[in-house]
């Protein structure tokens, strides 16, 4: 396999694994911060949503800190016989779940605001228990939500950089991914192959938000299917 096409694989790996992790967390982070009037609620969210103000270096430097040697997480995963996590391709995933968090929570949390109150209380009058109400109405009727997060986690992944190159510099078929092998062409001055990477990213992109857009509007009440 030709080092672009390691690159093409292991971004797609890595979008792949890191949606799926971040709909299975993101998912109850949403539900309870849409449910929730605790106090906590507000500071929790601010977490959240700081990826979406934070440089990525910044956030990529603090990770490496904390997955080193002498950071929590890296005694943590050593004591458990893991090794380090930076330089390697599960580094990336867990910087990846971190960097995009945002990009899940925020569709589903405001997916499950646009809940109708009177079927969830409904379904409770008929005796149905919190978790029989959340999958038997609540994800059904934020389908849109659910749509939206993993395509943006998907997209958000693929275009990651800052992050990623922190935690994982550029292992051939470990840690380089797309937008580091671009990042790699241009610093050699091999204008022609990041030409190609970066319009295929391109053109990616457009497609997602294109399909996004169409399919968001396909679930808008009234809209004519």
């Amino acid at each position: 396999m030709s080092p672009e096409w390691q690159a093409v694989w292991l971004t797609l790996k890595l979008a792949g694994i890191t949606t799926l992790l971040l709909l299975i967390i993101g998912t109850p982070i949403a539900w309870w911060l849409a449910r929730t009037q605790h106090w906590l609620r507000q500071p929790i969210a601010a977490i959240v949503a700081l990826p979406l103000v934070l440089p990525p270096t910044v956030l990529g430097f603090y990770l490496l800190i904390l997955m080193g040697p002498d950071g929590a997480i890296g005694q943590l995963t050593e004591s458990l016989g893991l090794g380090l996590l930076p330089f390697t391709f599960e580094g990336l995933v867990v910087a990846s779940v971190i960097y995009s968090l945002p990009f899940t929570v925020q569709p589903l949390q405001n997916a499950f605001l646009s809940l109708n109150e009177n079927l969830l209380e409904a379904a409770a009058t008929l005796r149905a228990s919190a978790w029989d109400r959340f999958v038997s109405i609540a994800i059904p009727l934020a389908r849109p939500g659910f749509l939206t997060a993993a395509v943006l986690s998907f997209a958000h992944t693929i275009g990651e950089f800052g992050v990623i190159l922190m935690i994982g510099g550029s292992i051939p078929g470990e840690t380089k991914v797309l937008s580091v092998a671009i990042f790699d062409h241009v610093e050699a001055l091999e204008y022609t192959q990041a030409h190609w990477l970066s319009a295929g990213m391109l053109a990616f992109s457009f497609v997602v938000l294109v399909s996004l857009y169409t399919l968001n509007g396909r679930f808008q009440p009234g809209v004519v299917r």
